[in-house]
């Protein structure tokens, strides 16, 4: 992975989180950060009064946070593992610490600056804009970047309709920035916040649940595919403790739940979002059962790992891809994790699409491997810690 990061006057050595699992042609920053940069350093009037805040979002690995960190800027995001990113790479440049929240916090008012990195998802960009709505004034700049490609004209759209008249800048490295001016008429319009959505979802039991999914939140508007099989495959006992992996909105818990009146469910998810939405869904839903359960935001399972609860079963649908890399990192980590917090006896259920090699991988860590279903587009392994 390459580490060092020069631009201007400034030398970091910046990596992703967790360093040992990345793949060594990834880097911790790209174009946008860096244009991102010039354009604030080119505003030396910005840094003329300290009073005001300054607002980072969505930054990936913390590059911004660390070269803006003398600014004491106020650093949000909804990735845990964004945020352990920025922690170790202000430690490891011995930089001063940086305020952090997750994207439910509430913001400061009047700020300065606001710098927005685009995220992937377009919720999670009106989310943040809707909240910014409430507190930025037409003194205030915002200056946002992204790759090409990521510069929709739905993500202009969303600007100019909840905060004001957006440009663009000339692409540069493959990236863009955007230029938004808030205006007051725009600010004063009625916008109404339509996160957390929700949607109804019948369980495999036959209990039919309200799943609360706030913006950020994988396949929000419906049951994904690899979800919806594992449902259908699901086998929790009466006094299984059970870790939903990668919850999402927590359905694979609530299943759990439904099927077992006395099993606990821990989620487990790098988004706040997620997590938050999991124990909304359990507070509606099963709130006779929420003592039962606990919620947190990790990357993989670290955190519990720790201080390691009893747990014989792992649920899991994982991702392979961070950011915009595909990488199976995510992946093998969360086996890893799981068979280092299991009991013996306990048991890894994933479920996975067919092309993915995952059956040799985990045979190589846990030995023994069944089969538990199959169609035409997913697959669930079952994974026994011997």
């Amino acid at each position: 992975m390459t580490t060092n990061f020069s631009l201007f006057d400034q030398e970091f050595e910046l990596i992703r989180y967790p360093a040992k699992h990345q793949h060594k042609s990834l880097q911790a920053w790209d174009s946008a950060d860096e244009y991102i940069i010039e354009q604030v350093r080119s505003q030396p009037q910005l840094n003329s009064d300290a009073a005001t805040p300054w607002l980072i979002f969505n930054d990936d690995f913390g590059a911004l946070g660390c070269v803006f960190a003398n600014r004491q800027p106020l650093w949000i995001s909804d990735s845990k593992i964004a945020e352990l990113s920025l922690q170790e790479n202000l430690s490891k440049n011995q930089l001063p610490s940086v305020t952090i929240q997750d994207c439910l916090a509430t913001l400061p008012a009047n700020p300065a600056l606001v710098i927005i990195k685009i995220p992937r998802t377009l919720a999670l960009l009106e989310s943040q804009l809707l909240a910014l709505r409430k507190v930025v004034t037409p003194d205030s700049q915002i200056v946002a970047g992204g790759k090409i490609k990521a510069i929709t004209r739905s993500v202009l759209n969303l600007f100019e309709r909840l905060i004001g008249p957006t440009t663009t800048s000339l692409a540069k490295k493959k990236s863009r920035l955007i230029f938004c001016q808030p205006q007051p008429d725009t600010l004063k319009r009625n916008a109404p916040n339509p996160y957390p959505t929700s949607w109804e979802c019948r369980l495999p039991t036959g209990k039919t649940v309200e799943v609360c999914n706030h913006a950020n939140v994988f396949s929000r508007q419906s049951l994904d595919i690899g979800a919806r099989f594992l449902l259908k495959n699901m086998q929790v006992g009466q006094h299984d403790s059970v870790v939903d992996l990668g919850c999402g909105n927590g359905v694979l818990g609530l299943n759990a739940l439904s099927m077992s009146a006395n099993c606990r469910v821990t989620f487990v998810d790098e988004s706040y979002m997620a997590v938050e939405s999991a124990r909304q869904n359990v507070q509606h839903n099963f709130p006779e059962q929420l003592d039962q359960c606990t919620f947190v935001a990790s990357n993989c399972l670290e955190t519990l790992l720790v201080n390691p609860p009893l747990i014989n079963k792992v649920f899991c649908n994982p991702p392979f891809h961070q950011q915009n890399a595909v990488t199976d990192h995510i992946a093998w980590q969360m086996f890893h994790d799981a068979y280092e917090l299991l009991g013996k006896g306990g048991h890894l259920i994933v479920v996975a699409n067919r092309h993915l090699d995952y059956y040799h991988t985990l045979k190589r860590l846990f030995g023994g491997v069944t089969t538990l279903a199959s169609h035409n587009k997913f697959v669930i392994f079952s994974a026994a810690k011997r």
